[in-house]
C-alpha cells in the first residue's frame, strides 16, 4: 500500500480509538509533558491548542508546523526501542501495526491510540480529547467551536447545485476516496456527488479508478491532493488522454490541495473545506 493511503489503513481501527497502556491517567497536577506524537493530525491538534511546548519527539510525517520536533521515529513501522528512548510520559499514535501499544504497555509508557476520525465530529472529539489529556482543555474547547463557526459559514456562503460533482485524487495511478471517508465528507457538506463511489466494489473507500472511467463521469470539480508528493497541477492534468473533455477541466474548476492538508483530520480542515468552496464558484462560472 503507498504511504500516501496511510489514512485508509489507519481507518480500520476506528475513528476514535483510545487506549490507555501503562500509568493511571495523569492528574490535573501532572499532565504529560513528554509527549512523543506519531499521528502527523495530533501533532497539528497539540500545536494548535497550545500543547507543542509538551512535545518531545514527533514523526517523520509530521511536517507541520514547523515547529514541530519532526525526528525520523516512523508512524509506518514504529520501532518500540526508539520510541521508549525519549523516555515519554505520553505517545499518541493513530495505527498500531504489529502491536505496538501492548509492547509499549510493557515498557509501563503510557499511549492513547486515534484512529482516523470518520467525521467531522469525530474530528472535533480528538481534538477536545487531547485538550483534557494535555491540560488546554479550554483552548482545544475554542479551537473546536471557531472550527465549527468558519466550516458553517464558509458553506453556507458557498454555491449548492445537486448537479457538480466531485473527483479527489489522491495519487497520479487515479486512487480516489468515496463519501464513506472522512474526505468524502467534507464534499457531501456541499451537497457533492462523488464519481469514486459507483467504483468501489469492494466497499475499502478507497478504490482506483481507471482513465477512462473519470472521462465518462466528466466530474466538474478536481481536487488534486497529489500536488506535493507527486508534482500534479492543472496543466499535467488537462494532458492526460481525453481530459481536456472533462467539464473541470474546460472551466478551470481543478484544487490543488497541499497533500498533508487533504489526508489529515486536524484543525487545517477549514483550509481545505475553503478551497472547495472557492472551486465551486469556479465550476458554477
Amino acid at each position: 500500500m503507498p504511504h500516501r493511503l496511510f489514512t485508509a489503513a489507519a481507518a480500520v481501527f476506528g475513528a476514535i480509538a483510545l487506549v490507555f497502556a501503562g500509568s493511571a491517567p495523569a492528574s490535573h497536577a501532572a499532565f504529560p509533558h513528554r509527549i512523543v506524537s506519531l499521528s502527523p493530525t495530533a501533532t497539528e491538534s497539540l500545536f494548535a491548542i497550545g500543547a507543542g511546548a509538551q512535545v518531545i519527539a514527533a514523526d517523520s510525517q509530521s511536517d507541520y508546523p514547523k515547529d514541530a520536533p519532526k525526528t525520523s521515529l516512523s508512524a509506518f513501522t514504529p520501532n518500540v526501542e526508539a520510541i521508549a528512548a525519549y523516555k515519554p510520559d505520553l505517545v499518541i499514535i493513530s495505527y498500531d501495526p504489529g502491536g505496538v501499544v501492548a509492547s509499549l504497555e510493557k515498557l509501563k509508557v503510557r499511549v492513547v491510540l486515534q484512529g482516523a476520525a470518520a467525521d467531522l465530529g469525530q474530528a472535533y472529539g480528538q481534538i477536545i480529547q487531547l485538550g483534557k489529556l494535555t491540560g488546554h482543555a479550554a483552548k482545544a474547547k475554542a479551537l473546536v467551536t471557531s472550527m465549527r463557526a468558519k466550516i458553517a459559514r464558509i458553506v453556507a456562503a458557498a454555491p449548492h447545485d445537486p448537479s457538480l460533482s466531485v473527483y479527489h485524487e489522491l495519487e497520479p495511478d487515479l486512487y480516489s476516496a468515496t463519501s464513506h471517508t472522512f474526505i468524502g465528507k467534507i464534499y457531501a457538506l456541499f451537497g457533492l456527488k462523488n464519481i469514486a463511489d459507483a467504483a468501489d466494489k469492494t466497499g475499502s473507500g478507497y478504490p482506483q479508478l481507471s482513465n477512462e472511467y473519470i472521462v465518462a463521469a466528466n466530474p466538474s470539480l478536481i481536487v488534486l491532493a497529489d500536488t506535493v508528493c507527486c508534482g500534479q497541477t492543472p496543466q499535467s492534468v488537462a494532458a492526460r488522454p481525453g481530459w481536456s473533455t472533462i467539464s473541470a477541466v474546460r472551466h478551470h474548476a481543478i484544487v490543488r490541495i497541499n497533500d498533508s492538508i487533504a489526508s489529515r483530520w486536524g484543525p487545517r480542515i477549514v483550509n481545505f473545506v475553503r478551497a472547495v468552496a472557492s472551486a465551486l464558484r469556479v465550476a458554477r462560472s
